[in-house]
């Protein structure tokens, strides 16, 4: 299956930090903060990889090169000029995806989950479904919120001030080429975006959706208090219990 990294936007809650850097090339412990979604890809099987970024894409390209040093066949980079969205950066990758299925991640979510068995799952689910990720967490007012009812997800409510549960709706998605007829249809929101929970929505409306609960760690790690916290996890993972974090 085929694998795309979501590496762009403006990291506007890692100012001032990011005004010259993208926070995808951020250090997690003794990593840049690509590497992890990049590194899930490839633990799961994921042979091809495109990455989506914006004016930092050189950069990318400079650090990962062709992909030989994760053992990958290939890596191709796709230029958003503006930043417009998860789904509008998505909607790139429409050439690259074909006919196939594939898995999307964001570059700064960082998750230690294995999800090959996912992918398996998914190879075997019809055309037009797509595959959701959810992580119960303890405050999930920043994420979109899914309610679930007879092991389905009935609704998907974005950044929700009064959350009806704690599953947070993480940056891992699978769907196939039938997601790109709906992004050509979406109308930005509000905030001017092109909103991957609008796309998400309609596939739980046509009951097309799955989910998997994801078990070990997991951090939107764009903002401060986040990008510690994984800092900190990975130190730990990793035997640095001694660093004084």
């Amino acid at each position: 299956m085929k694998g795309i990294v979501l590496a762009g936007g403006l990291g506007t809650r890692l100012y001032p930090c990011t005004l010259v850097v993208n926070k995808h090339l951020l250090p997690i412990y003794n990593k840049p903060m690509i590497f992890y979604p990049l590194e899930v890809l490839v633990k799961a099987g994921c042979k091809e990889i495109l990455i989506v970024s914006g004016p930092s894409l050189g950069d990318f390209a400079k650090l990962i090169g062709n992909g030989d040093q994760f053992g990958l066949d290939s890596v191709l980079y796709a230029y958003q000029d503006k930043p417009d969205g998860i789904s509008g950066a998505l909607k790139l990758a429409k050439s690259f995806v074909g006919q196939e299925k594939f898995v999307v991640v964001l570059g700064d979510n960082i998750l230690f989950d294995d999800i090959t068995p996912y992918i398996k799952e998914f190879e075997q689910e019809p055309k037009g479904s797509c595959k959701l990720f959810i992580k119960e967490i303890d405050n999930p007012t920043a994420f979109g919120v899914a309610e679930i009812k007879d092991n389905k997800i009935t609704n998907i409510i974005e950044k929700p001030k009064n959350p009806p549960t704690n599953y947070a709706v993480i940056g891992l998605y699978m769907y196939d080429h039938h997601v790109f007829d709906l992004i050509k249809d979406l109308k930005p929101s509000k905030r001017g975006e092109l909103e991957i929970t609008d796309i998400n929505m309609s596939y739980v409306n046509q009951g097309t959706a799955s989910y998997a609960l994801l078990g070990s760690n997991w951090l939107d790690s764009g903002s401060f208090k986040t990008l510690f916290e994984a800092n900190k996890i990975v130190a730990q993972m990793m035997g640095e219990d001694h660093v004084n974090m």
